[in-house]
């Protein structure tokens, strides 16, 4: 992120939202990844279509990373077990929260929902301030 490139994002968000407009057009539902898990866990009628969309993503990730290896370069702070327990609470507070920073963010406020709009800032105030006491008091400044 130490360089911003305005068409790749372009690119990025038209896809995303092409994505998201077409699975509500065809499911009649928001497009939330912690939705999908749980569909797929639940054996929900339209389970199929949910794995169909996540195994999208993921080889969607490996083809990115193959045409474009940069833009998948990422350096964790944490080791691996860290990212995957973080990874895990945040999908059990998603569904504690009723719906995830996808659902709410890209399709809720994307539909002007009112109850997503609310999640959306709370879930920046959180991030921001996890994010500022993990460095100052945790981790460190990574830019020193």
């Amino acid at each position: 992120m130490e360089t911003f490139t305005p068409i790749t994002a372009l690119i990025g968000g038209l896809l995303i939202g092409l994505a998201s407009a077409a699975y509500l057009y065809l499911q009649g539902r928001y497009c939330g990844i912690s939705g999908m898990v749980s569909d797929i866990v639940q054996r929900h009628p339209n389970f199929r279509f949910s794995i169909f969309f996540l195994l999208g993503l993921v080889f969607g990730g490996f083809l990115l990373n193959f045409v474009y290896p940069k833009a998948l370069d990422v350096n964790f702070l944490l080791p691996w077990p860290g990212v995957i327990l973080a990874g895990l609470l945040v999908g059990f507070g998603s569904k504690l929260g009723g719906g995830c920073t996808s659902g709410h963010g890209i399709c809720g406020c994307g539909m002007l929902d009112k109850r997503s709009m609310t999640a959306v800032a709370v879930f920046l105030v959180v991030a921001m301030t996890t994010a500022t006491i993990l460095y100052h008091y945790f981790i460190g400044d990574p830019h020193p």
